[in-house]
């Protein structure tokens, strides 16, 4: 027995090994995987909002969703399906991503109950409920999933953005969406969402090059930021048990090199700090080495 448990490692870690040499090898990675793990198409709660999504979720706002409208509409749409047909059924956008409509006509005939769509709304508009309407129409749905407060990066956001959070609490009451949140891009931002009861799903940019995370409010969107105060706060936010989706595992587009792709997505998936990641895909392929790569991880840990 002993020599057979040395012999499995040797051959995961050398399946690790030849991940990082090429972009994507799903039929050699997957070899090494045991049945009944974890993986990647879970359905994973989300804090204590009593939502489920899937583990991994297609993001559609790389660059300003310039990246995913580039792909142009059968493009996405085929994209979108493809990642349905994987059971990733989480999928992000944003009113800045411009990418409302796209989503529309890529999940028509989905069962909606099936997906999981999450939204973001920047700044304070005059009539948020409104707004939402807007957003409900775009998207083609009688409910978003979650509503994020989008980019924010003052500590002072609580005050500064009370209206707003009134007003996502009474869609939430109306059950136009079912859950709200911040989305952070500053430590300043994100130490204030722990002690803020409001929050229900926070999305933290996360990985451990610190590449395009969050750091001082003057350097909200600089590389070199340090890992170590965004783990602090995530920490302190996962003990409050909200909802917690990583994001900018890939550094937005600009980890090019395998092993930068492996080493982020192993630390976010085992950190434990997180229900799920969301990332911006632009082929099939990215999304089964993001699978592969996920699964991998949850086995190892």
């Amino acid at each position: 027995m002993k020599s057979s448990h040395l012999s499995r490692r040797q051959f995961l870690e050398q399946s690790a090994a030849l991940a990082g040499a090429a972009w994507f090898t799903p039929a050699l990675l997957t070899a090494a995987e045991p049945a009944g793990r974890r993986t990647a198409a879970d359905q994973v709660a989300l804090g204590k909002t009593g939502l489920k999504l899937s583990r991994l979720g297609i993001g559609t706002g790389t660059i300003g969703g310039s990246v995913q409208r580039a792909l142009g509409h059968e493009g996405f749409n085929k994209l979108v399906r493809y990642a349905y047909d994987q059971c990733i059924t989480y999928i992000d956008t944003a009113q800045s991503y411009q990418t409302h409509e796209w989503v529309r006509e890529a999940i028509k005939g989905l069962p909606r109950e099936k997906l999981f769509i999450q939204s973001k709304m920047p700044g304070l508009p005059d009539k948020p409920l409104e707004v939402i309407e807007r957003y409900l129409k775009e998207l083609g749905t009688d409910y978003i999933d979650s509503l994020l407060m989008h980019c924010m990066v003052k500590r002072s956001w609580p005050d500064d953005q009370k209206r707003l959070m009134d007003a996502l609490e009474e869609a939430k009451a109306k059950k136009l969406i079912r859950a709200k949140g911040i989305s952070c891009h500053s430590i300043p931002a994100l130490s204030r969402t722990a002690e803020t009861d409001w929050v229900d799903v926070q999305l933290v940019r996360i990985n451990p090059q610190a590449k395009r995370i969050d750091g001082p409010e003057e350097t909200w969107n600089k590389d070199g930021n340090d890992i170590q105060p965004v783990l602090k706060e995530i920490k302190a936010i996962r003990e409050k048990g909200k909802g917690i989706i990583a994001m900018k595992v890939m550094g937005e587009g600009e980890f090019t090199q395998p092993e930068d792709r492996e080493k982020s997505i192993r630390f976010v998936m085992q950190s434990g700090l997180v229900d799920a990641a969301v990332i911006g895909f632009k082929s099939t392929a990215e999304i089964d080495e993001a699978i592969t790569r996920i699964n991998r991880a949850l086995a190892a840990a």
